[in-house]
Protein backbone atom coordinates (compact mmCIF):
# COMPACT_ATOMS: atom_id res chain seq x y z
CA UNK A 1 0.00 0.00 0.00
CA UNK A 2 1.43 3.44 -0.81
CA UNK A 3 1.72 5.88 1.43
CA UNK A 4 -0.52 8.53 0.26
CA UNK A 5 -2.70 5.62 0.46
CA UNK A 6 -2.19 4.44 4.08
CA UNK A 7 -2.46 8.07 5.34
CA UNK A 8 -5.64 8.77 3.31
CA UNK A 9 -6.83 5.26 5.84
CA UNK A 10 -5.81 6.93 8.76
CA UNK A 11 -7.29 10.03 8.23
CA UNK A 12 -10.43 8.31 7.54
CA UNK A 13 -10.38 6.29 10.12
CA UNK A 14 -9.34 9.12 12.99
CA UNK A 15 -12.93 10.82 12.23
CA UNK A 16 -14.93 8.07 11.86
CA UNK A 17 -14.54 6.83 15.32
CA UNK A 18 -15.60 9.95 16.38
CA UNK A 19 -18.39 10.38 14.06
CA UNK A 20 -19.81 7.47 14.88
CA UNK A 21 -21.49 8.85 18.25
CA UNK A 22 -20.68 12.35 18.10
CA UNK A 23 -23.65 13.24 16.96
CA UNK A 24 -26.46 11.29 18.34
CA UNK A 25 -25.17 10.45 21.30
CA UNK A 26 -27.99 13.34 22.58
CA UNK A 27 -30.44 11.16 20.61
CA UNK A 28 -28.97 8.33 23.20
CA UNK A 29 -28.79 10.63 26.35
CA UNK A 30 -32.42 12.04 25.86
CA UNK A 31 -34.30 8.95 24.35
CA UNK A 32 -33.16 6.47 27.67
CA UNK A 33 -34.08 9.37 30.13
CA UNK A 34 -30.17 9.68 31.56
CA UNK A 35 -30.61 13.01 32.93
CA UNK A 36 -31.39 17.06 32.01
CA UNK A 37 -30.36 19.38 29.51
CA UNK A 38 -27.82 20.84 31.99
CA UNK A 39 -25.76 17.11 32.83
CA UNK A 40 -25.98 16.55 29.16
CA UNK A 41 -24.26 20.38 28.60
CA UNK A 42 -21.83 18.93 31.03
CA UNK A 43 -20.73 15.94 29.28
CA UNK A 44 -20.37 17.16 25.60
CA UNK A 45 -18.70 20.52 27.31
CA UNK A 46 -15.48 17.29 27.81
CA UNK A 47 -14.55 17.66 24.68
CA UNK A 48 -13.64 21.69 25.63
CA UNK A 49 -12.38 20.40 28.78
CA UNK A 50 -9.82 18.03 27.10
CA UNK A 51 -8.93 20.30 24.71
CA UNK A 52 -7.37 23.02 26.89
CA UNK A 53 -4.57 21.18 27.77
CA UNK A 54 -4.29 17.43 26.71
CA UNK A 55 -3.16 18.62 23.06
CA UNK A 56 0.08 20.84 24.73
CA UNK A 57 0.88 17.86 27.20
CA UNK A 58 0.86 14.96 24.34
CA UNK A 59 2.43 17.50 21.82
CA UNK A 60 5.15 18.23 24.62
CA UNK A 61 5.44 13.91 24.78
CA UNK A 62 5.58 13.43 21.23
CA UNK A 63 8.44 16.23 20.62
CA UNK A 64 10.66 15.12 23.26
CA UNK A 65 10.13 11.37 24.44
CA UNK A 66 8.07 9.10 22.10
CA UNK A 67 7.19 8.03 18.67
CA UNK A 68 4.24 10.12 17.47
CA UNK A 69 2.76 7.01 15.31
CA UNK A 70 3.31 5.00 18.96
CA UNK A 71 1.83 7.67 21.03
CA UNK A 72 -1.08 7.71 18.57
CA UNK A 73 -1.87 4.34 18.57
CA UNK A 74 -1.84 4.06 22.55
CA UNK A 75 -4.14 6.70 22.95
CA UNK A 76 -6.90 5.45 20.15
CA UNK A 77 -6.69 1.97 22.40
CA UNK A 78 -7.06 3.17 25.44
CA UNK A 79 -10.11 5.73 23.59
CA UNK A 80 -11.57 2.81 22.16
CA UNK A 81 -11.54 0.79 25.41
CA UNK A 82 -13.24 3.50 27.32
CA UNK A 83 -15.95 3.57 23.95
CA UNK A 84 -16.28 -0.28 24.57
CA UNK A 85 -17.21 0.51 28.92
CA UNK A 86 -19.94 3.16 27.62
CA UNK A 87 -22.81 0.47 27.42
CA UNK A 88 -22.39 -0.60 30.90
CA UNK A 89 -23.10 2.97 32.72
CA UNK A 90 -26.72 3.92 33.32
CA UNK A 91 -26.33 7.25 34.91
CA UNK A 92 -25.42 10.87 33.57
CA UNK A 93 -23.01 11.37 36.32
CA UNK A 94 -21.04 8.65 35.89
CA UNK A 95 -21.36 9.05 31.66
CA UNK A 96 -19.70 12.34 32.07
CA UNK A 97 -16.50 11.37 33.96
CA UNK A 98 -16.17 8.50 30.92
CA UNK A 99 -16.74 10.82 28.05
CA UNK A 100 -13.90 12.94 29.52
CA UNK A 101 -11.51 9.84 29.89
CA UNK A 102 -12.21 8.76 26.29
CA UNK A 103 -11.82 12.61 25.05
CA UNK A 104 -8.77 12.71 27.28
CA UNK A 105 -7.65 10.13 24.80
CA UNK A 106 -8.98 11.06 21.76
CA UNK A 107 -8.73 15.08 21.51
CA UNK A 108 -5.14 15.04 21.48
CA UNK A 109 -5.27 12.29 18.89
CA UNK A 110 -6.35 15.06 16.10
CA UNK A 111 -3.53 16.81 15.94
CA UNK A 112 -0.70 14.24 16.37
CA UNK A 113 -2.55 12.41 13.09
CA UNK A 114 -1.85 16.08 11.37
CA UNK A 115 1.79 15.74 12.59
CA UNK A 116 2.22 12.07 11.52
CA UNK A 117 1.29 13.14 8.38
CA UNK A 118 3.52 15.59 8.09
CA UNK A 119 6.82 13.92 8.72
CA UNK A 120 5.72 11.14 7.01
CA UNK A 121 5.26 13.09 3.60
CA UNK A 122 8.28 15.43 4.27
CA UNK A 123 10.08 12.49 4.73
CA UNK A 124 9.20 10.83 1.52
CA UNK A 125 9.64 14.43 -0.43
CA UNK A 126 6.33 14.69 -0.73
CA UNK A 127 5.00 18.69 -1.35
CA UNK A 128 2.87 19.23 1.78
CA UNK A 129 0.62 21.75 1.30
CA UNK A 130 -0.38 20.12 -2.19
CA UNK A 131 -0.91 16.58 -0.86
CA UNK A 132 -2.21 16.70 2.66
CA UNK A 133 -5.39 18.25 1.45
CA UNK A 134 -6.75 15.82 -0.49
CA UNK A 135 -5.78 13.46 2.52
CA UNK A 136 -7.54 15.41 5.18
CA UNK A 137 -10.99 15.44 2.97
CA UNK A 138 -11.33 12.11 3.76
CA UNK A 139 -11.70 12.51 7.18
CA UNK A 140 -14.57 14.45 6.67
CA UNK A 141 -15.82 11.62 4.44
CA UNK A 142 -15.08 9.13 7.32
CA UNK A 143 -16.87 11.31 9.59
CA UNK A 144 -19.92 11.14 7.10
CA UNK A 145 -19.86 7.75 6.26
CA UNK A 146 -19.82 6.76 10.30
CA UNK A 147 -22.72 8.81 10.90
CA UNK A 148 -24.85 6.89 7.87
CA UNK A 149 -23.45 3.61 9.54
CA UNK A 150 -24.73 4.83 12.67
CA UNK A 151 -28.05 5.63 11.34
CA UNK A 152 -28.13 2.52 9.20
CA UNK A 153 -27.63 -0.18 11.77
CA UNK A 154 -30.33 1.55 14.14
CA UNK A 155 -27.83 2.47 16.61
CA UNK A 156 -28.30 6.38 17.12
CA UNK A 157 -30.53 5.78 19.92
CA UNK A 158 -28.64 2.87 21.44
CA UNK A 159 -25.09 1.93 22.78
CA UNK A 160 -24.08 0.41 19.60
CA UNK A 161 -22.79 3.79 18.21
CA UNK A 162 -19.56 3.66 21.21
CA UNK A 163 -19.11 0.02 20.26
CA UNK A 164 -18.89 0.61 16.29
CA UNK A 165 -16.75 3.67 17.48
CA UNK A 166 -14.52 1.60 20.16
CA UNK A 167 -13.91 -1.52 17.81
CA UNK A 168 -12.64 0.81 15.07
CA UNK A 169 -10.63 3.24 17.06
CA UNK A 170 -9.06 -0.23 18.67
CA UNK A 171 -8.33 -0.90 15.25
CA UNK A 172 -6.86 2.33 13.99
CA UNK A 173 -4.80 1.75 17.35
CA UNK A 174 -3.45 -0.82 15.80
CA UNK A 175 -2.79 -0.04 12.18
CA UNK A 176 -1.05 3.04 13.28
CA UNK A 177 1.83 1.12 14.74
CA UNK A 178 2.56 -0.28 11.13
CA UNK A 179 3.37 3.43 10.08
CA UNK A 180 6.86 4.46 8.95
CA UNK A 181 8.57 5.84 11.88
CA UNK A 182 8.19 9.68 13.48
CA UNK A 183 10.67 9.84 16.11
CA UNK A 184 10.89 12.58 18.26
CA UNK A 185 11.78 16.12 17.12
CA UNK A 186 12.89 17.37 19.84
CA UNK A 187 12.12 20.95 18.62
CA UNK A 188 11.55 22.04 22.30
CA UNK A 189 14.83 23.56 23.70
CA UNK A 190 15.73 21.71 27.46
CA UNK A 191 16.08 25.41 28.46
CA UNK A 192 12.58 26.01 27.72
CA UNK A 193 10.45 27.21 30.74
CA UNK A 194 7.11 25.13 31.12
CA UNK A 195 5.23 28.21 29.66
CA UNK A 196 6.87 27.85 26.27
CA UNK A 197 6.75 23.96 26.35
CA UNK A 198 2.98 24.72 26.70
CA UNK A 199 2.51 27.20 24.28
CA UNK A 200 1.65 29.65 26.53
CA UNK A 201 4.01 32.96 25.33
CA UNK A 202 1.40 33.84 22.73
CA UNK A 203 -0.98 34.99 25.43
CA UNK A 204 1.05 38.26 25.31
CA UNK A 205 -1.18 39.07 21.77
CA UNK A 206 -3.79 39.78 24.33
CA UNK A 207 -2.36 42.87 25.04
CA UNK A 208 -2.91 44.27 21.59
CA UNK A 209 -6.31 45.29 21.02
CA UNK A 210 -6.99 43.51 17.75
CA UNK A 211 -5.57 40.78 18.41
CA UNK A 212 -7.50 40.59 21.96
CA UNK A 213 -10.82 41.60 20.43
CA UNK A 214 -10.07 38.24 17.34
CA UNK A 215 -9.68 35.60 20.22
CA UNK A 216 -12.98 37.30 22.43
CA UNK A 217 -14.77 36.79 19.09
CA UNK A 218 -13.50 33.32 18.58
CA UNK A 219 -14.92 32.27 22.21
CA UNK A 220 -18.24 33.42 21.78
CA UNK A 221 -18.04 31.92 17.74
CA UNK A 222 -16.91 28.71 19.54
CA UNK A 223 -20.31 28.60 21.75
CA UNK A 224 -21.91 28.52 18.91
CA UNK A 225 -20.02 26.04 16.97
CA UNK A 226 -20.92 23.11 19.17
CA UNK A 227 -24.51 23.84 19.57
CA UNK A 228 -26.11 21.68 16.53
CA UNK A 229 -23.50 19.14 17.20
CA UNK A 230 -25.24 18.58 20.27
CA UNK A 231 -29.04 19.07 19.76
CA UNK A 232 -29.06 18.79 15.97
CA UNK A 233 -30.02 15.11 15.77
CA UNK A 234 -32.34 15.41 18.95
CA UNK A 235 -34.24 17.96 17.65
CA UNK A 236 -35.10 15.56 14.16
CA UNK A 237 -35.57 12.59 15.99
CA UNK A 238 -38.02 14.88 18.31
CA UNK A 239 -40.27 15.35 15.62
CA UNK A 240 -41.43 11.43 16.37
CA UNK A 241 -43.30 13.00 19.21
CA UNK A 242 -45.83 15.22 16.79
CA UNK A 243 -48.49 13.44 15.62
CA UNK A 244 -48.30 14.58 12.24
CA UNK A 245 -45.33 13.62 11.88
CA UNK A 246 -44.65 10.24 14.03
CA UNK A 247 -41.45 7.94 14.17
CA UNK A 248 -42.18 7.00 10.47
CA UNK A 249 -41.35 10.39 9.06
CA UNK A 250 -38.15 10.41 6.48
CA UNK A 251 -36.87 12.66 9.25
CA UNK A 252 -37.07 10.78 11.70
CA UNK A 253 -35.66 7.55 10.34
CA UNK A 254 -32.86 9.47 8.80
CA UNK A 255 -31.97 12.25 11.01
CA UNK A 256 -28.07 10.90 11.03
CA UNK A 257 -28.38 11.14 7.34
CA UNK A 258 -29.73 14.40 7.15
CA UNK A 259 -27.59 16.15 9.46
CA UNK A 260 -24.50 14.53 7.59
CA UNK A 261 -25.30 17.12 4.82
CA UNK A 262 -23.86 19.55 7.01
CA UNK A 263 -20.02 18.09 6.34
CA UNK A 264 -20.53 17.24 3.03
CA UNK A 265 -21.24 20.70 2.25
CA UNK A 266 -17.90 21.29 4.70
CA UNK A 267 -15.89 19.94 2.03
CA UNK A 268 -17.22 21.83 -1.10
CA UNK A 269 -17.06 25.51 1.22
CA UNK A 270 -13.45 24.80 2.12
CA UNK A 271 -12.57 25.00 -1.73
CA UNK A 272 -14.74 28.57 -2.09
CA UNK A 273 -12.38 30.03 0.84
CA UNK A 274 -9.25 31.37 -1.52
CA UNK A 275 -12.08 32.99 -4.15
CA UNK A 276 -13.90 34.27 -1.05
CA UNK A 277 -10.62 35.58 0.98
CA UNK A 278 -9.42 37.34 -2.64
CA UNK A 279 -12.75 38.98 -3.38
CA UNK A 280 -13.91 40.32 0.08
CA UNK A 281 -11.02 40.41 3.05
CA UNK A 282 -11.26 37.70 6.17
CA UNK A 283 -13.01 40.24 8.10
CA UNK A 284 -16.02 40.28 5.72
CA UNK A 285 -15.73 36.01 5.20
CA UNK A 286 -15.65 35.82 9.31
CA UNK A 287 -18.74 38.20 9.07
CA UNK A 288 -20.58 36.07 6.43
CA UNK A 289 -19.63 33.27 8.73
CA UNK A 290 -21.91 34.48 11.83
CA UNK A 291 -24.21 35.39 9.68
CA UNK A 292 -24.25 31.90 8.64
CA UNK A 293 -24.84 31.09 12.21
CA UNK A 294 -27.89 33.23 12.29
CA UNK A 295 -29.61 31.41 8.89
CA UNK A 296 -28.30 27.68 10.40
CA UNK A 297 -30.34 28.35 13.92
CA UNK A 298 -32.98 30.35 12.17
CA UNK A 299 -33.70 27.65 9.56
CA UNK A 300 -33.43 25.04 12.15
CA UNK A 301 -36.52 26.91 14.23
CA UNK A 302 -39.25 27.10 11.03
CA UNK A 303 -38.41 23.99 9.51
CA UNK A 304 -40.36 20.52 9.62
CA UNK A 305 -40.27 17.20 8.10
CA UNK A 306 -43.21 18.12 5.65
CA UNK A 307 -43.62 21.83 3.75
CA UNK A 308 -40.08 22.81 5.60
CA UNK A 309 -38.15 20.15 5.20
CA UNK A 310 -36.57 22.63 2.86
CA UNK A 311 -35.54 24.59 5.60
CA UNK A 312 -33.81 21.83 7.46
CA UNK A 313 -31.92 20.94 4.17
CA UNK A 314 -31.11 24.13 3.03
CA UNK A 315 -29.58 25.11 7.15
CA UNK A 316 -27.56 22.08 6.45
CA UNK A 317 -25.87 23.37 3.63
CA UNK A 318 -25.24 27.00 5.15
CA UNK A 319 -23.53 25.15 7.77
CA UNK A 320 -20.49 24.56 5.66
CA UNK A 321 -19.98 28.39 5.22
CA UNK A 322 -20.89 28.86 8.98
CA UNK A 323 -17.94 26.14 10.19
CA UNK A 324 -15.39 26.77 7.40
CA UNK A 325 -15.52 30.52 7.10
CA UNK A 326 -14.83 31.50 10.59
CA UNK A 327 -12.50 28.63 11.06
CA UNK A 328 -10.17 28.55 8.61
CA UNK A 329 -10.12 32.10 7.93
CA UNK A 330 -9.38 32.59 11.61
CA UNK A 331 -6.66 30.67 11.47
CA UNK A 332 -5.48 32.30 8.84
CA UNK A 333 -6.01 35.84 10.14
CA UNK A 334 -3.48 34.62 12.83
CA UNK A 335 -0.83 32.78 10.32
CA UNK A 336 -0.60 36.59 8.53
CA UNK A 337 -0.74 38.76 11.75
CA UNK A 338 1.15 37.08 14.29
CA UNK A 339 5.02 37.07 14.38
CA UNK A 340 6.96 33.36 13.52
CA UNK A 341 8.47 33.12 16.59
CA UNK A 342 4.84 33.08 18.34
CA UNK A 343 2.73 31.56 15.59
CA UNK A 344 1.92 27.91 16.50
CA UNK A 345 1.49 29.30 19.75
CA UNK A 346 -0.64 31.36 18.38
CA UNK A 347 -2.63 29.37 16.50
CA UNK A 348 -2.98 26.93 19.38
CA UNK A 349 -4.40 29.81 21.06
CA UNK A 350 -7.21 30.12 18.53
CA UNK A 351 -8.28 26.83 18.53
CA UNK A 352 -8.26 27.10 22.71
CA UNK A 353 -10.56 29.84 22.85
CA UNK A 354 -12.77 28.46 19.86
CA UNK A 355 -12.75 24.32 20.64
CA UNK A 356 -11.98 25.06 24.24
CA UNK A 357 -13.10 27.73 26.29
CA UNK A 358 -15.73 28.65 24.11
CA UNK A 359 -17.06 25.46 23.34
CA UNK A 360 -17.30 24.74 27.26
CA UNK A 361 -19.21 27.92 27.97
CA UNK A 362 -21.38 27.09 25.22
CA UNK A 363 -21.82 23.66 26.51
CA UNK A 364 -22.52 24.37 29.83
CA UNK A 365 -24.68 27.37 29.03
CA UNK A 366 -26.64 26.00 26.79
CA UNK A 367 -27.53 23.26 28.86
CA UNK A 368 -28.24 25.50 31.64
CA UNK A 369 -31.15 27.50 29.54
CA UNK A 370 -32.76 24.83 27.81
CA UNK A 371 -33.41 23.38 31.18
CA UNK A 372 -34.53 26.12 32.62
CA UNK A 373 -36.42 28.60 30.21
CA UNK A 374 -36.98 25.64 27.00
CA UNK A 375 -37.74 22.07 29.20
CA UNK A 376 -41.65 21.34 29.36
CA UNK A 377 -44.29 18.88 30.29
CA UNK A 378 -41.41 16.20 31.75
CA UNK A 379 -38.36 16.56 29.69
CA UNK A 380 -39.68 18.02 25.86
CA UNK A 381 -37.83 20.73 24.44
CA UNK A 382 -39.72 23.83 22.95
CA UNK A 383 -37.15 23.38 19.97
CA UNK A 384 -38.62 26.81 18.34
CA UNK A 385 -37.81 28.86 20.82
CA UNK A 386 -34.33 26.76 21.15
CA UNK A 387 -33.10 28.01 17.59
CA UNK A 388 -34.67 31.60 17.77
CA UNK A 389 -32.30 31.98 20.60
CA UNK A 390 -29.29 30.78 19.34
CA UNK A 391 -30.00 32.27 16.16
CA UNK A 392 -30.43 35.87 18.33
CA UNK A 393 -27.53 35.67 19.70
CA UNK A 394 -25.46 34.77 16.51
CA UNK A 395 -26.60 37.89 15.56
CA UNK A 396 -25.72 40.12 18.02
CA UNK A 397 -22.30 38.51 17.96
CA UNK A 398 -22.15 39.50 14.17
CA UNK A 399 -23.25 43.02 15.00
CA UNK A 400 -20.78 43.36 17.50
CA UNK A 401 -17.83 41.86 15.21
CA UNK A 402 -18.95 44.28 12.04
CA UNK A 403 -18.71 47.41 14.50
CA UNK A 404 -15.60 46.32 16.43
CA UNK A 405 -13.68 44.70 14.75
CA UNK A 406 -11.08 47.15 12.53
CA UNK A 407 -9.12 45.40 9.67
CA UNK A 408 -8.40 46.67 6.05
CA UNK A 409 -9.02 44.53 3.16
CA UNK A 410 -5.48 44.01 1.74
CA UNK A 411 -5.79 41.53 -1.69
CA UNK A 412 -1.78 41.62 -1.89
CA UNK A 413 -1.29 40.06 1.51
CA UNK A 414 -3.79 38.61 4.05
CA UNK A 415 -6.68 37.76 1.40
CA UNK A 416 -4.35 36.38 -0.95
CA UNK A 417 -3.40 33.40 1.13
CA UNK A 418 -3.92 30.50 -0.63
CA UNK A 419 -5.49 27.59 1.35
Amino acid sequence: MNLKLRLTVLSFLQFFVWGAWLITIATYFFSNNMGTGAQFGAIFSTLALSSLFMPALTGIIADKWLNAERLYGVLHILYGAVLLYVPQVKDADTLYYVILVAMIFYMPTISLSNSISYTILKKNNYDVVKVFPPIRVWGTIGFIVAMWTTNLTGSKANTNQFIIGGVVAILLGIYSFTLPKCPPQRSISKDASIIEQLGLNAFKLFAKYKMALFFIFSMFLGAALQLTNMYGDTFLDDFKKVPEYGPESFVVKYSTIIMSISQISETVFILTIPFFLKRFGIKKVMLFSMLAWVLRFGLFAYGNPADGLWMIILSCIVYGMAFDFFNISGSLFVETTTDASIRSSAQGLFMMMTNGVGAFLGSKISGYVIDKYFTVNGGDKNWQDIWITFAIYALVVAVLFAVLFKHRHDPKTTENVQH
